[in-house]
């Protein structure tokens, strides 16, 4: 009986103390600091985060000290006594902890991005990012921030990023532009896992696209980053313009603008053979074209164009189909060869360049990522420009 009586004394005495801790005023040691009294009853305005003083730089006294040990000794006494005090005073309930005022957070806004990196004079469409390696973790970081002049017929559109390390890196990364207009702003960081000694061989390929309401996706540019010689300075606001279809430079055979699309339902690859531009012609026989579908080694089926007069541009507009797997598609590849016939028929023709197109197994760059881009997007033709090679 004496037992529950000294109990019962010692909660309403816990209780008495705690009151007092939520009354509108909180009472702060005389030996303590200055602080702005804040009253509870009172909210926060909008764009003010409150700011309170832990108890740790709160001065006490022996007298205090003496009480909270004491409290310390009652386990489930202090247990109630906290749950009662955090159903009334929320997130400033906390024992002995004094709020000092509010932090206004329009003082630290952050200026818009525009105004921060802003885009170097000129009319071309620019893309503002920056790379940071870092060789402890082995990690490249790659910030991407805006879009600078961007064409006015994409103004309305979504504007998309697709990022990837060349050559190894099969599955680019995403990112959608926060809102639309000129200056498609991003704010996205990615981070690729590559080590010391491949990352200065490697290439960044970022491409933008343009994707319409009804889901029709335009190649808007691309940029080529060479990661040789720029990781000096890191955290550096880069701008690079974009290179367009008809800003790429041709190789020195030449090139071919090729069209692929795949159709997983119906096992079909469809190729069509648009144009080619800066071909090296040794005579005015005319140009035609082989595309040949490969898996491993074997040629599969061989298709051959008409030829076709013309001088270096030539436009071919050749359309073929080839029935593959969906499973073959890591395993097969295309061959193009850009003939010119000899005058004699029995010669054989005049390998003007070649152009293989696949997956990692057969190409890197640009060449693999028209595949993979072929792959990702099924039913959807994707157009890109190549640069034709030596026979190896």
């Amino acid at each position: 009986m004496l037992c529950c009586l000294w109990r019962r004394k010692r909660r309403r005495k816990a209780r008495s103390q705690y009151e007092e801790l939520l009354s509108t005023v909180p009472s702060v040691p005389a030996c303590s600091a200055p602080v702005i009294l804040v009253s509870q009853g009172s909210l926060a305005k909008p764009g003010e985060i409150p700011f309170t003083l832990p108890p740790r730089f709160m001065a006490q006294d022996h007298n205090n000290l003496k009480n909270v040990e004491e409290k310390e000794e009652g386990e489930e006494i202090k247990m109630e006594t906290r749950r009662d005090i955090l159903a009334h005073r929320g997130s400033l309930s906390v024992s002995r902890w004094y709020p000092v005022g509010t932090v206004l957070a329009g003082l630290y806004s952050v200026p818009p991005l525009n105004e921060v990196v802003a885009p170097p004079p000129g009319m071309a469409t620019r893309l503002c990012f920056s790379v940071e390696y870092r060789h402890s973790s082995e990690q490249l970081m790659v910030s991407l921030l805006r879009l600078g002049n961007l064409p006015p017929r994409f103004h309305g559109n979504v504007t998309l990023v697709e990022l990837r390390l060349l050559p190894d890196d099969r599955r680019p990364r995403q990112a959608k532009a926060r809102g639309t207009g000129p200056d498609p702003e991003f704010n996205d960081c990615f981070v690729f896992q590559v080590s010391g000694v491949c990352v200065s061989q490697s290439t960044l390929s970022v491409c933008v696209l343009s994707v319409e309401q009804h889901g029709k996706r335009h190649a808007v540019g691309r940029v080529l980053f060479p990661l040789e010689g720029e990781l000096g300075q890191a955290g550096r606001v880069l701008w690079r313009d974009l290179e367009t279809e008809d800003d790429t430079q041709c190789s020195e055979l030449g090139d071919v603008q090729i069209s692929l699309s795949y159709s997983p339902s119906l096992q079909r690859l469809s190729v069509v053979v648009l144009r080619a531009r800066g071909l090296q012609l040794l005579t005015d026989a005319g140009v035609c074209v082989q595309v040949s579908l490969q898996i491993h080694t074997q040629a599969v089926k061989i298709k051959r164009s008409s030829v076709v007069k013309g001088e270096s541009d030539t436009h071919f507009s050749y359309r073929m189909t080839f029935k593959l797997r969906p499973q073959h598609l890591d395993e097969a590849c295309l061959r193009f060869e850009l003939q010119q016939p000899q005058d004699v028929r029995s010669e054989p023709p005049v390998l003007l360049g070649v152009l293989v197109l696949g997956p990692f197994m057969y190409a890197r760059g640009p060449q693999l990522q028209h595949w993979m881009d072929m792959v990702n997007t099924p039913q959807e033709p994707v157009k890109l420009w190549h640069g034709l090679c030596r026979a190896t």
